[in-house]
Formats: structure tokens, C-alpha cells, sequence
């Protein structure tokens, strides 16, 4: 029998079989599609470091338009005073971005200064909380590693919490000083060179 390609011909030999006391041999089901492989969301640790403080406007505006687009975020800057924040005065915007600063009076610029040290680590305990949960997409640590310098913030347990984050979060570390071993474990690092 000569196969064909019209759906007239094909019928005709169907019918053809049929008379004879034939049943067509049906065809063999197809077997699914394979299933499709979803990679798992992974996070990234960047670094973005200069030699002078509030560089990193980009980062910053990078935060905004992710929450905006649906992300978890959270924007922590550790030296940043002045509004008189807090931990229970974080500010929230555009639906998933939270913005939270120490409760200090100015920007802090030295070490040793009076509340400083609760103050800053009262934002690096609400930090360490979401690293060590993973209820975030994007966590911005700004100016973390002059808080580290300026003896606010233990080297060691900022480098024990980035170790056990999840791997789905960015964390995105930025400002000046940031310890080699932090550098380390980024894996990307922007240096800015000049501000003009």
C-alpha cells in the first residue's frame, strides 16, 4: 500500500482496511515532553567600594527599581543619621522596599561615639536576622565595612552571616574600607576609582 499525504487518500485506505475485517493498528501514544529543568534562583555577594563615602547613588536607585518590580528588598545604612530612624521607624516604599537607618543624631564619621555602637548594632541585628532567614531578595549593607573599622560591627560575625545566607539573596555591599575577607567572598567587586 502507498502511503499518502492527504487526509482523502489516508481516509480511503482506512475505509479499505476496515472492509476486510481489519482494524487499523492505532497509533502509539507519545510520550510526554521532558519536563523542564528550572535552575534555583542564586543570589549574588557583590562589593561596590571607593575610596570616599556616598558613591554608590546607582546601587541605590538599582534597590528602588527592583522593589518596584515586585522584589523584597531591604536598604540598611549603617552610618547614615541624622532622621532620627531606627529600627521601629524603618521606613517602607513602593511596596517591597524598606529603608532603615541607625537612630543617631548625624552621619556618623569617627568611632567611640556616644550611642553609636547600640544604635548601629540594633540595624546590623535586623540584618543578620533577614541573612539568616531568607525572607529577602535583595539586602543592601551600605557602608558596612566602615561600621566594621570603626569597631560598631565584629568583622567576624558580618563574615559568618554572609557565609550562611541563603543562596537565592543578593546582598549588595557598598561604601568605603570593606574588609579583604568580605572582598573575598564577593562574587563580583566594582571599584570606584573617581567621583567626577
Amino acid at each position: 500500500m502507498i502511503s499518502s499525504l492527504t487526509d482523502r487518500h489516508h481516509s480511503q485506505e482506512i475505509h479499505s482496511v476496515e472492509r476486510v475485517g481489519l482494524r487499523p493498528v492505532p497509533t502509539a501514544p507519545q510520550p510526554p515532553p521532558p519536563a523542564l529543568h528550572l535552575v534555583a534562583p542564586e543570589g549574588q555577594l557583590q562589593v561596590h567600594t571607593a575610596p570616599y563615602r556616598g558613591s554608590f547613588s546607582s546601587v541605590l536607585s538599582e534597590a528602588v527599581r527592583a522593589a518596584g518590580l515586585g522584589s523584597r528588598v531591604l536598604i540598611s545604612q549603617f552610618l547614615k543619621g541624622g532622621v532620627q530612624q531606627g529600627p521601629s521607624g524603618r521606613v517602607q516604599l513602593c511596596g517591597g522596599l524598606v529603608w532603615l537607618r541607625p537612630d543617631v543624631q548625624a552621619c556618623v564619621a569617627e568611632p567611640n561615639l556616644d550611642g553609636c555602637r547600640d544604635a548601629v548594632q540594633a540595624v546590623w541585628a535586623i540584618c543578620r536576622q533577614h541573612l539568616m532567614i531568607g525572607d529577602l531578595d535583595q539586602l543592601v549593607l551600605d557602608e558596612i565595612g566602615l561600621a566594621i573599622g570603626f569597631g560598631y560591627i565584629d568583622e567576624a560575625e558580618v563574615v559568618s552571616a554572609l557565609e550562611q545566607r541563603p543562596g537565592s539573596m543578593d546582598v549588595i555591599i557598598t561604601g568605603p574600607a570593606i574588609p579583604p575577607n568580605v572582598v573575598a567572598m564577593a562574587d563580583q567587586v566594582t571599584e570606584l576609582r573617581r567621583g567626577f
